[in-house]
This record gives C-alpha cells, structure tokens and sequence, in this order.
C-alpha cells in the first residue's frame, strides 16, 4: 500500500514493534531495485564512500528500509567488527555513522600517513627552501641565480611537501612568485618569519645576481647534486 505526503511517496510494508505499520520513504530517481540489495552490504558499500557521517534517516531513504532495520543492522555491524577484531570500527558520532580505524592500531595508521613526510630534505633542498624563506615572494629563477643552479627540480618538491605554495606573479615579468607555508613555520617551530634567523646580510641582493634573461636572471644548468623532480 503507498500514498504521497508532501510530495514524497512512502510504503508501508512492515509493522513496528507496536504493531502498528512504519512508513518506507519511497525510492529516490535511479534507485530502483536498491531495496532488493542485502542490507548489510549495501550499508557496508554506502558507508565506504561517505565524507561525514550519514544519519539513519540518510541511510534508510537511501537504501529503501526503514529506519528501525538500518539501525539494527548497523548496530549488529559494528557488534561483529569489534567481536572479530578487525582493524577499523563502525561508530555512531555526531549522529550520523561511519567507519573509524580502531584505536588500537593508531600507531600503523600513523605510520603510513607520515610516510615520506618525515623523510629528512636534501641539502640542496635545504639551501632552495632558505632562499624562499628569506627572499619571498620570490619566482624560480631569482631562486636558481643565488644557488647558481636550475632549482626546478627542487622547488616542485617543497611545492609536494606543502613547505612551498604560489603568491601571485611578478609584474614585471610574469614569472610565478614563491613563498612559505604555514606548514613550513608549523615544521620550523616559528610563530612568524620575523622569528627567522638572521641569516639574510648573507645573501645577495636581487640585483647583484639579475642578468639579461626575460627575467633578469641568467639560465643555469640543472645541479649534479640532486635538484631532480624526484629529489627529496
């Protein structure tokens, strides 16, 4: 039996725990055939791709059930995670569920994220980075005219590592400009750039290295000692 209440349509197929009838929403356009799917699956699969925790209600219209069976299944879901021990947990938070991975392995979750992002930097990644820190904004040619080598390389790796981000382009000559990230002081325990070292008298100036380039920066040959887009 259906009816339409407020333009959606709903089903009555089960009877609560009272005895009396509990509503079904309706099938949302391309669903169809969804409410034949096993549910615990389904709720698996759909739980899978969320971003933020779906809500019962989400998940009942969604997949075609009432309210009453997805909280149960749910529920015996994340009973049956936890009874095996499996790595990853299905909680209720923020009134809406979705997969965890359990506490207990925080430390190999760990591991796989900071993977890489702990790797020590070269040194001449080093040297590019201190040259962006104290010249910013700064474009990838002024950078390889005070290292005396093509730093292409280097900068696309601060750029991956999130040390390095884009700050508009030079007027003069349309060449991106470079600075630090927050990241870059976070990793550096500084609260601002005024904390800097003062390391900055010992660098030239931008114009004791400009030459007769588009930019005013002569071209150089790529550094032997590892400024490669795979440098690290």
């Amino acid at each position: 039996m259906s009816g339409a209440a407020g333009g959606g349509a709903y089903d009555i197929t089960e009877a609560g725990t009272d005895g009396t009838p509990e509503e079904r929403p309706g099938a949302p356009a391309g669903a169809l055939g969804v409410e034949a799917l096993e549910l615990k699956p389904a709720l698996e699969a759909v739980l899978m791709v969320v971003d933020e925790p779906a809500t019962e209600e989400h998940l009942a219209r969604v997949l075609q059930r009432p309210r009453r069976s997805i909280a149960l299944a749910l529920r015996e879901l994340s009973d049956d995670y936890t009874r095996q021990g499996r790595g990853f947990d299905l909680r209720l938070v923020a009134g809406g569920w979705r997969f965890y991975s359990r506490a207990a392995y925080a430390d190999a979750v760990e591991s796989f994220v900071l993977d890489g992002q702990q790797a020590r930097l070269t040194q001449a990644a080093l040297e590019t980075l201190a040259v962006v820190a104290y010249r910013q904004p700064v474009s990838r040619s002024r950078v390889s005219a005070v290292r005396g080598v093509n730093c292409d390389g280097v900068m696309r790796t601060l750029l991956q590592r999130g040390l390095v981000e884009e700050a508009g382009t030079e007027p003069e000559t349309g060449a991106i400009l470079y600075r630090t990230t927050n990241y870059f002081l976070e990793r550096m325990g500084l609260r601002g750039l005024d904390e800097l070292p003062e390391l900055a008298p010992f660098l030239p100036e931008a114009d004791a290295v400009e030459g007769d380039s588009p930019e005013g920066i002569p071209s150089f040959d790529v550094d032997d000692s590892g400024d490669s887009q795979t440098d690290h």
